[in-house]
């Protein structure tokens, strides 16, 4: 399991990079926010632990940032202990909040209960909406029932756009960021190449492509998967 710790004390990256390596995690370290943003884009963590007060960019723009295209479990670990501060975190995203000092094992219970949860969300690969069936597990998606499937053949390009918008339900998912998870954060300026292939997957997934119900455009800041009422 890998996980981004970001934090510009170099002392509590050195203490936390031993003390969870120890307990065989993956560690990716990050000294400011800008740093934290970029390692999450490039390495796709399985959780984000991250201070609030960091230079370039500090926690709850990171979270905001990460929130535009992925739900990785963030837990926030910082010495501000005001409720204001902890409310801000949590409403931009962050899954958990831990206050400085802490104990390890308070923080490895932290670490497993994030853990856990995710891993609950990824027992359940299946999404259906409309007709249409995906099973992000086995990479197949199909129009009608599990006893008579059609089969819907799509690229390898048009299952990245799709999964990271089915992973997100409901949310809006910037252009920049759904460019930058697909084809890398050096090509944030080719947004026809989204309108493209979103138009490919509304032809071969939406009932009527050209009134889509479920890959919605939001006009002049991105995607959206909207899934039918529960």
């Amino acid at each position: 399991m890998k996980i981004l710790v970001a934090d510009d004390d170099p002392q509590i990256i050195r203490a936390l990079t031993v003390t969870l390596r120890a307990r065989g995690y993956d560690i990716v370290a990050a000294a400011d926010g800008t740093a934290a943003l970029n390692g999450a884009i490039e390495h796709h963590p399985d959780l984000v632990m991250l201070d609030l007060g960091m230079p370039n960019l500090d926690g709850v723009e990171v979270i905001h940032g990460i929130r535009g295209w992925s739900q990785v479990p963030i837990l926030v670990v910082s010495g501000r202990t005001g409720e204001a501060d902890k409310i801000e975190a949590l409403d931009a995203g962050a899954d958990d909040y831990v206050t400085k000092p802490f104990s390890i094992d308070e923080l490895l219970a932290r670490i497993r209960a994030l853990t856990r949860r995710t891993l609950a969300v990824d027992e359940a690969p299946l999404i259906t909406f409309g007709t249409v069936t995906v099973d992000l597990v086995g990479k197949q998606a199909y129009h009608g029932t599990a006893a008579e499937p059609q089969t819907v053949r799509l690229t390898p390009t048009e299952w990245a756009i799709l999964e990271v918008l089915l992973r997100n339900p409901g949310k809006l998912i910037t252009r920049d960021s759904l460019l930058t998870e697909v084809w890398g954060r050096h090509h944030t300026n080719d947004s026809g190449y989204l309108r493209v292939y979103l138009a490919q997957l509304r032809k071969k997934l939406e009932p009527v492509p050209a009134k889509p119900r479920y890959l919605l455009t939001e006009s002049g800041m991105g995607y959206r998967f909207r899934p039918d009422p529960a």
